[in-house]
């Protein structure tokens, strides 16, 4: 034996974890905390949007692959999506969304102390996009950084800025979910590149002016379901480091929406009780627009009716990070949000990783 073979043997070789060596976890098994908030009350002061002009429909899909329009909206709800021209970067859109959420806010750009963009579709591994969106906005004094954390990114970084207001550390926050999904999706599997779209959206959180603001939190995340929604074929190791330059969407369809169907419930329930609230309090449910069967079927587990819920995923897709903001622009469009009205926002997203809270609009 030569001494490379020695030495080779008594190295132990990192073992590869594929799918399918993965333990099977019940939804129910996977703990679900909340806790009220405490400290410097935070409210959500504006919303901004941006969405390409480009609509992409169900009948162009059927032209692309083996679809239909009748199969897509009966499985999803979808009808039709947005999509950023070729070479859009993500940060773009989120720059346009954030300019408009600060006219929204009335926020000049050097009252923002902290900017955060979140991502399922990043643009780079650096420089950040908040950091392009800072220098973007002008937000001279803002401390900026990403946040990864799929479709549950934006409310996470409504957690940050909350933390962050209640303590004391910043007066002013600037969150944004951005993404040009469409790059990442695979246009030959039906079961995928009908699902997302292209989108941003943005929130300002700061001080709340007349009595609102965020009530409670539900916040967690189980990387033993790391394997449901992934991107590239050794999502196990990760595309970069098996230079995986074809990576594209995967996703666990069946798991994933027995997982979701289970988590909204649980989250609305722990995120009410730690409110000291009861689901007819709840003046309006915006859940993660992932799919609409989804979010119906955790409706009624809850106790919602589908008037308390808002859904607009017909007309966007999925978009990740920014479903939540692009669903309360609508809202308030549509006359559905007023001040003191009692809001819950959900999402779940890959990781697995998920998030709620209780708000009382301002």
């Amino acid at each position: 034996m030569t001494l490379a073979s020695a030495a080779h043997n008594l190295v132990r070789q990192p073992e590869v974890v594929t799918a399918s060596s993965i333990t099977h976890v019940r939804p129910q098994d996977i703990p679900v905390r909340a806790f009220a908030t405490q400290g410097q009350p935070t409210a959500v002061l504006g919303v901004g949007v941006c969405l390409p002009d480009r609509v992409l429909t169900n009948a162009e899909l059927e032209q692309m692959v083996e679809t239909t329009d009748g199969w897509i909206v009966e499985r999803t709800g979808i009808r039709e999506r947005r999509m950023a021209p070729p070479g859009t970067a993500s940060w773009e859109l989120g720059a346009a969304a954030g300019r408009e959420a600060l006219a929204a806010a009335g926020v000049e750009p050097e009252e923002v102390d902290l900017v955060m963009v979140a991502s399922s579709s990043p643009d780079a591994p650096f420089p950040s996009m908040a950091c392009r969106v800072q220098e973007s906005l002008g937000l001279a004094n803002a401390w900026a950084f990403d946040l990864l954390a799929a479709c549950t990114g934006l409310l996470y970084e409504v957690a940050v800025a909350d933390a962050m207001i209640a303590s004391g550390r910043c007066r002013t926050a600037l969150v944004i979910g951005a993404e040009v999904l469409s790059r990442i999706l695979d246009w030959s599997d039906r079961s995928t590149c009908v699902l997302l779209g292209d989108a941003a959206g943005a929130l300002v959180v700061g001080t709340p002016q007349r009595g609102g603001g965020i009530r409670s939190w539900c916040l967690g995340a189980d990387g033993r379901l790391w394997n449901l929604l992934t991107y590239g074929q050794r999502a196990d190791k990760g595309a970069y480091a098996v230079g995986d330059t074809e990576a594209r969407f995967r996703m666990n369809g069946r798991e994933t929406y027995l997982f979701a169907v289970d988590n909204f419930a649980r989250q609305a329930e722990a995120v009410l009780a730690a409110a000291g609230l009861g689901v007819g309090d709840v003046d309006l449910f915006v859940p993660h627009q992932a799919n609409r069967r989804i979010i119906e079927a955790a409706a009624r587990r809850v106790g919602f009716s589908m008037d308390q819920v808002m859904v607009n995923i017909e007309r966007f897709g999925n978009t990740s990070t920014a479903t939540i903001p692009l669903a309360l622009r609508d809202a308030a469009d549509q006359g559905r949000l007023q001040p003191g009205d009692r809001v819950l926002l959900a999402s779940f997203g890959a990781g697995l990783t998920w998030a709620a809270c209780l708000l009382e609009w301002e």
